[in-house]
């Protein structure tokens, strides 16, 4: 009789640890991926059809290998003494909000083209101070007689700009979409198209 009760305080904290238990094996679990981790591929996985970073890395390599292996680069920007090159802001001509990704599209190709030592590249605050200043006086942010005055301003040779844009399939409970990522070097000076190219990256969701 003197032990009932001892048994009766013991029973809820053992059902108490159980709950802790089951709760600990739900909770959610945080995994570090990518280079140098027990999870190197983890940031390869498709987590949705939008727009990450394993696709911008791979629509923005894609382009800068055609341009370094380009005439245009190996016959007259590599034998220069580093010419001057701004980067324009690169247009979002699909139906999303990916300005994070347009951000991260432009530090990519920033990177690029200064660590292949061929050319000097016009930093980023003064390019952006510029395009700020052509939005409040209404200017054609995206036309290439304002991104060559813009690239005379800024004392560049070159100029590059761009475009991405996507096409966005269904068929039953798939969903196809495909983005595209469009750039081109102009010569400030003449207005003349150096370069261009175009690469491609479709992403399916199967429901």
């Amino acid at each position: 009789m003197v032990s009932r009760p001892c048994s009766l305080a013991v029973r809820p904290l053992a059902v108490s640890l159980a709950f802790a238990w089951l709760a600990l094996g739900c909770a959610p679990q945080v995994v570090r991926g990518g280079a140098g981790t027990a999870n190197p591929k983890l940031d390869e996985a498709a987590l949705g059809v939008g727009l990450d970073r394993e696709d911008i890395n791979y629509l923005v390599s894609e382009n800068i290998g055609s341009l370094s292996q380009s005439r245009f680069w190996t016959r007259e920007v590599e034998p220069a003494n580093q010419p001057t090159i701004a980067i324009w802001p690169v247009e979002n001509r699909t139906t999303q909000h990916i300005e994070d990704q347009l951000v991260t599209i432009l530090s990519s190709i920033e990177t690029s083209f200064v660590n292949s030592g061929a050319v000097r590249v016009v930093a980023r605050s003064d390019q952006e101070a510029l395009a700020d200043e052509i939005r409040r006086q209404g200017g054609a942010m995206y036309d290439p007689a304002t991104a060559q005055r813009a690239g005379r301003q800024l004392g560049a040779k070159y100029f590059v700009t761009g475009r991405i844009t996507s096409v966005d399939e269904k068929l039953s409970n798939v969903r196809r979409l495909q983005y595209s990522l469009f750039l081109q070097v102009l010569e400030v000076e003449t207005g003349l198209v150096k370069w261009q190219h175009e690469v491609t990256r479709s992403k399916q969701l199967k429901r």
